[in-house]
């Protein structure tokens, strides 16, 4: 009789330890991200392949990417990767969320420099354009496909343009 009931704890113990890990794995769904192109997906997808312990997969027709890793940090740095990679998108989740650590202040600028964006063909360039248009008081851009560096010059809130580049999918930075 002992040896069946330490059988059944040993297994209760196993199960509860499975069933602990299995509940660490994060998953986390990116929506609104800039997926143009194959090449889009295959980027978001270079980009994924080089961390540790997280796997992700794109749906371009949809606009999502979704993140399966570890737990939360391995998460936070995939999100940390496909920002430096000038991604960008929603999570839904303030804990799992992309930052916005683009450097813009809140204010009117004459011009700004922004780096940082995926820009790989001329619907990308196409498209972060129409996102820049959006902005009041911008008059014009430099924006080229296949260059992550580009100029804006107007009278605009700094904060509104990389707003609007973010609802559109990209992230950029300001160049100092």
């Amino acid at each position: 009789m002992r040896l069946s009931q330490l059988t059944a704890v040993a297994g209760l113990v196993a199960a509860l330890a499975l069933a602990g890990a299995a509940r660490a794995e994060t998953k986390v769904e990116l929506k609104s991200v800039h997926l143009c192109c194959p090449g889009c997906t295959r980027a978001v997808g270079d980009i994924l392949k080089k961390l540790d312990d997280v796997k992700g997969t794109c749906d371009q027709k949809a606009g999502t990417v979704t993140i399966t890793a570890k737990d939360d940090e391995a998460a936070k740095k995939a999100l940390q990767a496909l920002a430096d990679g000038g991604f960008h998108g929603d999570t839904g989740n303030k804990d799992l969320a992309i930052k916005d650590d683009s450097g813009a202040t809140k204010g009117k600028v004459e011009k700004l420099t922004l780096t940082g964006v995926h820009n790989c063909c001329g619907r990308c360039n196409s498209q972060l354009k129409e996102a820049i248009k959006k902005v009041e008081g911008v008059k014009a851009d430099t924006a080229k496909s296949k260059a992550d560096t580009f100029e804006v010059t107007g009278d605009f809130e700094a904060s509104d343009l990389v707003g609007a580049l973010h609802k559109a999918g990209f992230h950029v930075k300001v160049k100092k």
